[in-house]
């Protein structure tokens, strides 16, 4: 914790700062848990000490609810899942993830404190909770998790004011933890040190889940007693609506300098202009009216898992916004996204391809160019074109993604693992695709055909090693 240091903003309260000059990528600050669990829709799916998403998991034996990843993940999890295992076994069924967490949060505070190494800046129950200000819908389903609360843990000797103090702290400060993949959400928990740092719709840092501890990673040179800051929300809406979602969850009016001054939503929201020529104000409002009833209809035919219902919404959308919208407009974004992520899914590799190209180009446009989520998606992107047989774009944008995702997650990061191979393996098809298209293009398909790659290996002037085989174990 050498790097940083708790100081009062003033307006924002606490608040972290560097105690030296920071460069791009660098680990400001690692921490583990104070406590986690895994969502409730996942606790057969995801391991409840290392959060892996797998398949085959070992259940606990006695409450039948915890899995894990084997023996090692078991006894690793065992002192904070132990009292959990009892109280599990006692009521006959595992309530929900706030609740979980909460008993967990009360069962570590009991046992150890609040505060539980040297490196910890702040004791856990001093975190905010803002309960004070929850609007009558959050404090009714509060009431409803401390009543649940004592369901599970009657014993417990805390009182109803302290434990609604938890779950508020639960609401306002838990971080949600993504899988090894940093593909899905996979559960949540509490980093009183993470706690401290406060938001900025264009953050200098990024947060990342690795090997079990949060990483505050830096996203540029910040300098010293600079504050530290990072998104609570993605950046990818207009300034009113973060201000919104800001004020609903974490009860604070954001004043940095993309809201105050209303940065990147003329972009946002922005028609598309052909040779100095706009469409009119009447045209772009249906365009965009049409748009969020068409995303209403693909997120739920997208729930449903109706996957060829969602390609047609989102290609007829596409078509209406592209005359009208902008590339870097919201709606066609988002549209964008579900149309690639679901052609991708159904093996339409080259439709998918355009709209993933289209979609990062717009990003590219209104990210921070060291976001993570930019990472990402240039990455997906760049998997797409890699599948559609589109090497040479393909390989661009993994490079692009590579570059962005070492200063975000970092070198020892399984994503940037994978990433790196990917980089590898298209460098080593992008040289075969430039010595003989043909012999490329077929191996490619006798890849896809699952037929042997050394039948293939003698037509290419490097030979491919086993381990260089096309196409193989890609995410």
């Amino acid at each position: 914790m050498d790097n940083v240091e708790v100081f009062d903003t003033g307006v924002k309260g606490r608040g972290l700062r560097t105690t030296k000059d920071l460069c791009a990528g660098e680990v400001v600050l690692a921490e583990p848990s104070f406590a986690a669990v895994v969502f409730d829709s996942l606790s057969q799916q995801v391991c409840h000490s290392c959060f892996r998403r797998q398949a085959n998991l070992h259940r606990c034996a006695q409450c039948k609810f915890a899995h894990y990843c084997d023996r090692t993940c078991q006894t690793a999890c065992w002192d904070e899942h132990k009292q959990e295992c009892g109280a599990i076994k006692k009521n006959g069924k595992a309530p929900n993830e706030n609740v979980r967490l909460a008993a967990r949060v009360l069962w570590r505070i009991q046992k150890d404190t609040g505060i539980v190494s040297d490196s910890q800046l702040t004791s856990v129950d001093q975190l905010e909770d803002h309960v004070a200000d929850m609007p009558a819908d959050n404090l009714k389903e509060l009431k409803i998790d401390v009543h649940n609360f004592l369901d599970y843990c009657p014993n417990t000797r805390h009182g109803v004011e302290y434990i609604s103090h938890i779950f508020g702290i639960i609401n306002c400060n838990g971080f949600t933890l993504s899988d090894q993949r940093g593909q899905q959400a996979v559960g949540v928990g509490l980093f009183p040190n993470l706690c401290l740092v406060n938001h900025d719709c264009w953050p200098n840092c990024a947060v990342i889940l690795n090997h079990g501890k949060v990483e505050l990673r830096a996203l540029g040179k910040i300098a010293e007693n600079e504050e530290l800051t990072v998104g609570y929300v993605d950046f990818l809406n207009v300034s009113t609506d973060r201000q919104r979602a800001l004020k609903h969850q974490y009860h604070f009016d954001c004043t940095c300098k993309s809201c105050s001054k209303n940065l990147k939503d003329d972009l946002m929201m922005a028609a598309k202009e052909t040779e100095g020529n706009k469409p009119s104000d009447e045209l772009v409002k249906e365009v965009q009216e049409l748009s969020l009833e068409c995303l209403a209809k693909v997120e739920a035919a997208r729930t449903a898992g109706d996957f060829h219902e969602v390609v047609k919404l989102c290609r007829e959308c596409l078509d209406k916004q592209k005359p009208v919208l902008a590339d870097t407009h919201l709606y066609q974004l988002r549209m964008l996204s579900a149309a690639s992520e679901v052609l991708s899914y159904l093996k339409f590799f080259s439709e998918a391809a355009e709209y993933s190209r289209r979609m990062v180009e717009g990003y590219m446009k209104l990210y921070h160019p060291n976001n993570a989520q930019l990472g990402m998606a240039t990455m997906r992107a760049g998997v797409t074109h890699w599948h559609a047989g589109l090497i040479e774009v393909g390989h661009g944008m993994i490079c692009k993604a590579y570059a962005i995702l070492m200063i975000t997650h970092g070198p020892n990061h399984s994503i940037t693992k994978d990433l790196e191979s990917m980089r590898m393996q298209t460098e080593m098809e992008q040289r075969i695709f430039k010595q003989n298209e043909c012999v490329y293009h077929s191996m490619r398909e006798a890849a896809l055909q699952n037929k042997s790659m050394g039948m293939m290996a003698e037509a290419v002037t490097q030979p491919i090693k086993a381990k260089d085989q096309l196409f193989i174990d890609k995410p």
